[in-house]
């Protein structure tokens, strides 16, 4: 806990601008054992799935399913520690995630959703080869966030396409 504590903290003034869920930091210990078991209760029960991605006993970021998008699909979100920031992590922890849900018999599509003045958090799933669906007017949930919410889609068959294309 202390650990990831220190890295959401370390990365607070990286993590304001995009994430709604940096309001609330910096949480008590309390707190946020409670939010961790809550984690564990929204996986064992299928819903939201949370990850941590560590280098060594670093952690580079956090990563996670959303079931918000619909039958048969799964949306994925991230973020990268503030010193970790533009090598590849969050494109690799997408593309793990996306193998991931694909793995899930029932998933036959995957989602990427970002506010369209995070440019980086676009890059991800463009790298990746996702289909990018178009743009939406949202609701402005964080502060440099203006409230166009970009989303991006990979088909369980194209995903397989890509990877033979890629392995072969």
């Amino acid at each position: 806990m202390g650990i990831l504590r220190e890295a959401v903290q370390e990365s607070i003034d990286h993590l304001r601008p995009w994430m709604s869920w940096i309001e609330f930091e910096p949480l008590s210990d309390p707190d946020r054992e409670a939010l961790i078991r809550q984690w564990e209760e929204d996986w064992i029960a299928g819903r939201e799935v949370v990850f941590g991605a560590f280098l060594g006993d670093q952690v580079v970021g956090g990563c996670g399913f959303h079931d918000r998008a619909g039958p048969n699909t799964l949306e994925i979100g991230y973020w990268v520690h503030v010193d970790h920031l533009r090598q590849g992590y969050a494109t690799e922890m997408a593309h793990i995630l996306t193998s991931a849900a694909f793995a899930v018999p029932s998933i036959e599509r995957v989602e990427i959703h970002h506010d369209k003045a995070n440019t980086r958090s676009g890059a991800v799933p463009e790298a990746l080869g996702f289909n990018l669906d178009g743009e939406s007017q949202v609701k402005t949930h964080a502060p440099a966030t203006i409230g166009i919410d970009v989303a991006w889609s990979m088909s369980k068959r194209r995903w397989q396409s890509i990877n033979t294309t890629l392995d072969g």
